[in-house]
This record gives C-alpha cells, sequence and structure tokens, in this order.
C-alpha cells in the first residue's frame, strides 16, 4: 500500500477548512495533492503544526507554521510525534511504502527514525527546487 504525504505549506486559507482544502491556496499543494490522490492508496498531510492530518478530517483554523522556520530540536521532537502518529495508524509495517511530497525540512529528521523499521520511503522530487517540482509534477499528473 503506497502512502502520500503531502507538506502543508506556508499559504493557507483565512478562515478555518478542512486540512485537505486549508492549504489549496498554494500551487504547490494542489499539485502535490492532486498527485497523491491520484497516484497512491491514500494521503495524508504532514502539518508544522498538527503533525499528520487526514485531509478530510474536521476543519482546523489558518495558523502560521512552517518546519522550515524550526531548529533542528524541533524539527527532531516534530519528527517523533509525526512516527509514533504513523506508527499508532498502523503505517510502519512491511507492506507500505510512504511517498513523501515534501521538502527536506519535513522528512530530514523523520527518515533516521524509519530507518530500522519494515516500511519502504521514497521521495520522487527529491533535490528538485521548487521550479523543478512543480514541473515534475506537471509531467506526471
Amino acid at each position: 500500500m503506497e502512502i502520500g504525504l503531502v507538506s502543508c505549506t506556508k499559504s493557507k486559507r483565512a478562515e478555518p477548512a478542512a486540512p485537505g482544502e486549508l492549504y489549496d491556496t498554494s500551487t504547490l499543494f494542489n499539485k502535490s495533492s492532486q498527485y497523491a490522490k491520484s497516484h497512491h492508496d491514500r494521503w495524508l498531510i504532514l502539518s508544522a503544526k498538527h503533525h499528520v492530518l487526514d485531509p478530510d478530517g474536521p476543519p482546523i483554523d489558518p495558523y502560521d507554521e512552517t518546519l522550515t522556520d524550526f531548529g533542528v530540536e524541533k524539527r527532531r521532537t516534530w519528527a517523533a510525534r509525526v512516527h509514533d502518529q504513523l506508527d499508532q495508524r498502523r503505517l510502519i509495517r512491511e507492506d507500505v511504502e510512504l511517498v513523501f511530497h515534501a521538502g527536506k525540512a519535513y522528512y530530514g529528521e523523520l527518515l533516521p527514525l524509519l530507518d530500522d523499521t519494515p516500511v519502504s520511503v521514497s521521495i520522487p522530487t527529491e533535490g528538485l527546487q521548487i521550479g523543478q517540482t512543480l514541473a515534475w509534477y506537471n509531467e506526471h499528473q
């Protein structure tokens, strides 16, 4: 089973919305979430504030946090919480591949926590700049 993990974005709606709609003011979020919906069995959102979110979950208020603003220790704490939430959802297992649609700030501290687990990991846009990432999604939709 493939699980697409799409990062939140700085750009958000001004009013509370379901997680899958809160970030839809961002072109990158729209492209990566559309890709995740059509290419993976399920998708979830990696939120700087809320950790792991179901896109169809209850509305949340807009917030002004991104992992790029966090220091290393705060990112490690965030990653540990994400790991725990993925584990609670029973997504850290042999028949699961976690596919990150996110920048390094969202997976850099999480990958070491997944190293000794049976889950597979892939990052299709790893190393690409924002323009290249958008082009990748355009080519692969």
